[in-house]
């Protein structure tokens, strides 16, 4: 992948390949193969848990999990928004061995682009971004099924920051 920008001189992205290091800024790089599973009813069943901190900063402190569709991404892809989600983090987990990219940038009332980190998620791996990260929507690279986790009640949980033209960027596959 290459990245191209109206703004060159700024912006220097380069696509990280995830490990729970360099996202955890972000939220928790969901990985149960680096867990060791743990053998319940009568070993029929081994459970990996705790992937990821699930966080709900309301008083309403219900969760949904959802499933969603998504559709493979074409490229070239323009990147010219961010969104996060203040009251909730919100988990994307892939249901099969599918690689996405995930685009992000530090929590803060305006997303600092000089920040921004590109990671390639890939065999399944899922992430949980914080409350207040700044994220670009799904990028699936196939038509892919998606659990997601965030608040059940979403009303005010959606911040979206549209860039201007200088700072809008391509990602090309």
């Amino acid at each position: 992948f290459t990245i191209k920008s109206l703004w060159n001189n700024f912006m220097n992205y380069e696509i990280k390949k995830i490990t729970k290091d360099n996202f955890s800024e972000f939220g928790d790089f969901i990985n149960p193969y680096d867990k060791i599973g743990e053998n319940i009813n009568s070993n029929t069943t081994k459970s990996y848990f705790d992937l990821a901190n699930i966080e709900i900063l309301s008083e309403d402190k219900r969760v949904r999990l959802n499933l969603f569709d998504a559709k493979k991404r074409l490229f070239p892809l323009k990147i010219d928004m961010l969104e996060n989600h203040p009251f909730s983090s919100q988990i994307f987990l892939p249901l099969g061995s599918y690689d996405f990219l995930v685009i992000t940038c530090p929590a803060s009332p305006k997303p600092n682009l000089k920040k921004i980190n590109i990671f390639r998620v890939d065999q399944g791996n899922g992430i949980n971004f914080k409350p207040q990260v700044w994220h670009f929507p799904l990028i699936s690279f196939n038509d892919a099924k998606f659990i997601t986790i965030d608040k059940k009640n979403d009303e005010n949980n959606l911040e979206i920051y549209n860039f201007t033209e200088e700072e809008t960027f391509t990602i090309n596959g």
